[in-house]
């Protein structure tokens, strides 16, 4: 994009298997809609090339919120992501957490408790105790309820089914079908992925699949990630001292599974708040607050009409 103007502000959601970025102006208007290759960097030095590339196609910008995910969870990669968002969009870019810009897009800036679950996991919750997290702490021993923590478990259950520790011969034999995985390619094929993490949680879409045409066991294992995604809303909720009924939302591809969103609706014992903007328009709100626009209801509706976001949740 060229010839950009001092109203023009950019928001990114850099997830961890994909990212959205949206220019927009000071209207609410979309002028600029872009996806491209998640920025997790933990998944390998690239997410530094396709961050340059974002600037060299949307930039320059009056402002720049880019949510990106470990942020502020290890200083050594927070401190690099504030560092290349800089020299990328200039000094008026800031880097959040990615669950942070999920938040302000579910609620534009009012309290609450979002529950979002795409490849990883989070409750974030703002409250009359401020801001508190509760999960989030990644693939190697958390991110209960996620796309990945959904994976990894059917992959657990195929991987005990092939070796005779359990009898799931139905489910592995759907599921490795779905994946086109012979039965002793299974390791190979899992860890053979570029990016482990994204390629274990595209697994999930075929569990929900499997769970919708009454498949036993996919089911259980959807039921399981729901009570996960259900007590880190209720866990933040506490945490924040929200009061009951609390006022809570949901991100991210997972709640697209009806079965899982069902149980998590009635584990939460209250109906969600539907989502104001997705995520990237959570985004592109700070980056408007910080340009110093003025940010009202109609700025809102507007972004999220141009967005196409209203009732709309990203896919697995």
């Amino acid at each position: 994009m060229t010839g950009q103007g001092l109203d023009w502000v950019l928001g990114v959601d850099g997830g961890g298997t994909k990212t959205v970025a949206v220019v927009a102006n000071s209207l609410g208007d979309v002028l600029s809609y872009q996806m491209m290759a998640g920025l997790d960097p933990t998944a390998g030095p690239e997410w530094e090339a396709r961050l340059a590339d974002l600037a060299r196609h949307l930039g320059p910008v009056e402002a720049a919120v880019l949510g990106l995910p470990y942020h502020d969870e290890i200083p050594a990669i927070s401190a690099r992501q504030i560092e290349l968002g800089r020299v990328a969009f200039g000094e008026n870019c800031h880097v959040v957490n990615d669950v942070a810009v999920a938040f302000e897009g579910a609620f534009a800036g009012q309290d609450g408790v979002l529950i979002l679950a795409g490849t990883g996991s989070m409750a974030w919750a703002r409250g009359p105790l401020g801001t508190r997290r509760v999960g989030g702490w990644g693939d190697a021993f958390g991110d209960e309820g996620s796309a990945y923590w959904i994976g990894r478990t059917a992959l657990g259950i195929v991987s005990q089914h092939l070796d005779g520790r359990r009898a799931s011969a139905d489910f592995t034999r759907d599921l490795l079908h779905r994946l086109g995985i012979a039965t002793d390619a299974l390791i190979g094929w899992t860890y053979g992925h570029a990016n482990p993490r994204a390629g274990v949680a595209a697994v999930a879409a075929h569990v929900s699949a499997l769970a919708q045409t009454g498949d036993p066991e996919a089911g259980v294992v959807m039921a399981q990630a729901a009570a996960h995604l259900a007590m880190l809303g209720r866990t933040a909720a506490a945490a924040c001292g929200a009061h009951h009924p609390v006022d809570w939302s949901f991100a991210g591809g997972v709640f697209n599974d009806p079965t899982l969103l069902t149980a998590t609706l009635k584990s939460m014992n209250t109906l969600p708040v539907t989502p104001r903007l997705p995520p990237v328009g959570g985004a592109v709100l700070l980056a408007a607050k910080q340009a110093g626009w003025r940010v009202d209801p109609d700025f809102i509706a507007r972004l999220a009409a141009s967005l196409g976001a209203q009732h709309k949740i990203e896919s697995f």
